[in-house]
């Protein structure tokens, strides 16, 4: 069904010679515009990660979710970021250190907008909006969204739990049916051994193998294998963009981040990327169907 509804997992005639014969994994293949994929969530007006952020990707017409996932003292899989919660809700403590009963406890929002309190005419908020968001319930708002969604999952590293964290995601995208070819979730990361790791106990998912050196690309290449997407920051657009076409021409998916204006969205389409992923979904969309 995925397949069927979703524009980047359609082929485009311009590539049908280099589709899944090319590396015997699903590849997603660039369409007549990228994928646009909300940044832990609509993030330039909402707070990052939080369930407020997603909804409102949704309803600006994001085309995917895109979410940073660490692993609570407990087991869960939560969205966020960074390490520790400093920036976002003021405590020095590790997520890694915390159970999640813990962390629903916190407010993750305030710090988006900390003078809306003093607004009279603010309307009240859903505390469920503004706090710690499990990738459980990221996942359920997905499948019961009224159209096709797409994710795409950074495993964050290094993390004290390692691999297991790759396999708590694979885990629980199995329980949602999304650990097979027609997975409407991608895995991305920094790492090419947690790609790795994804690749043996889900040999199906798409893999992303995010960089942010010019070099990156070609230093993984002896670890990497067939099919993994390159993903680009937009500085490395910007600087090398001759890297990026060598990449397109031998036949590989590019997906940027993170895209927040016409000129950076021009490039991706002049160098033919099949995703960006912007904290602007819907000024992005905007863009693109002027």
């Amino acid at each position: 069904m995925w397949a069927e509804l979703h524009p980047l997992r359609l082929h485009d005639a311009r590539f049908a010679d280099s589709t899944e014969a090319l590396t015997g994994h699903n590849v997603v293949m660039a369409t007549a515009r990228p994928q646009v994929v909300a940044h832990r969530g609509s993030s330039a007006d909402k707070a990052e990660h939080t369930l407020g952020a997603y909804v409102a990707a949704l309803d600006e017409g994001a085309d995917a979710l895109e979410c940073d996932v660490r692993l609570t003292a407990d087991g869960h899989l939560v969205c966020v970021h960074d390490r520790d919660l400093r920036r976002t809700a003021h405590q020095r403590r590790l997520i890694s250190s915390m159970e999640l009963s813990e962390l629903e406890q916190l407010d993750v929002a305030t710090w988006k907008h900390p003078w809306a309190d003093l607004d009279d005419e603010a309307p009240d908020v859903d505390k469920e909006l503004n706090s710690v968001l499990t990738l459980r319930r990221l996942f359920q708002t997905v499948a019961d969204y009224n159209r096709p969604v797409e994710l795409a999952i950074e495993t964050k590293h290094p993390t004290r739990y390692a691999g297991l964290v790759e396999r708590r995601l694979v885990e629980l995208l199995d329980g949602f049916g999304w650990a097979g070819a027609d997975s409407p979730a991608r895995v991305m990361s920094f790492s090419w051994v947690a790609l790795r790791r994804v690749r043996r106990i889900a040999p199906d998912l798409a893999l992303v193998y995010l960089m942010d050196s010019p070099l990156a690309w070609s230093s993984a290449k002896p670890f990497s294998e067939p099919g993994w997407i390159a993903g680009p920051g937009i500085e490395l657009l910007r600087k090398h963009p001759d890297l990026v076409r060598r990449i397109r021409k031998s036949g590989t998916e590019v997906h940027v981040w993170t895209v927040n204006n016409q000129a950076d969205l021009d490039l991706c389409l002049e160098l033919d990327v099949g995703a960006v992923i912007t904290d602007r979904p819907g000024a992005m969309l905007g863009y693109l169907d002027a």
